[in-house]
């Protein structure tokens, strides 16, 4: 089946179901050069975890996977924070998108 990942690049994979995710991230960062313990992998919002398969995960052929940065914040890494700065800022555009009303003068 193939499959759609979103990082830097839109790339299409073709895929069993049977791979991890790990697996996906070890293919998006030989695409991308991104390391695959920065990446965390998103579907509908929502992160998928390493050692999970793509079946396992709800995976369906013609998914689109979306890469985002994982940062690391907080006090000498005593407190770990994940970011989805993408997919936040995909969010937020959608909102703040307001049609044009004409004035009447």
């Amino acid at each position: 089946m193939q499959l759609f990942v979103r990082a830097q690049e839109l790339h299409t994979l073709e895929v069993t179901g049977q791979e991890t995710v790990a697996q996906i991230k070890a293919h998006v960062a030989s695409l991308e050069g991104i390391a695959p313990e920065g990446q965390v992998l998103l579907m509908a919002g929502t992160p998928l975890e390493d050692e999970a398969t793509l079946g396992r995960c709800g995976v369906e052929a013609l998914s689109t996977l979306e890469v985002a940065g994982q940062l690391k914040l907080g006090n000498s890494g005593e407190m770990e924070r994940k970011l989805f700065t993408q997919v936040k800022n995909r969010e937020t555009q959608r909102r703040n998108i307001q049609q044009a009303i004409p004035s009447i003068s």
